[in-house]
């Protein structure tokens, strides 16, 4: 069996996103800011996705779209901590 080199780089992605969402992530102390915002799955998560069940070119576009979007709700985020928001529903809640 022959192995593409689209084959490989998905492969060689997707492992990749594998050993930084089970060691990295979880050390680095900060959430993604996408999914914070949004509610939806991290963009380690979501390029993931992607990977496995778009063609690779599509993949590749929409993750760079994706990174754009979370740099954008990063910056939303900064914003509305910055203004005396918060980040965390129930830090709002008076007790």
């Amino acid at each position: 069996m022959q192995l593409s080199i689209e084959t490989l780089t998905r492969q060689g992605a997707i492992d990749s996103i594998e050993l930084y969402q089970q060691y990295l992530s979880p050390k680095k102390g900060y959430a993604c800011p996408h999914r914070l915002l949004y509610g939806e799955e991290s963009c380690s998560q979501h390029v993931k996705n992607l990977l496995l069940n778009q063609p690779l070119e599509l993949a590749i576009q929409m993750s760079v779209r994706r990174f754009r979007d979370c740099a954008a709700a990063s910056r939303t985020l900064s914003r509305q901590t910055a203004e005396g928001g918060c980040l965390v529903i129930p830090c709002c809640i008076p007790i």
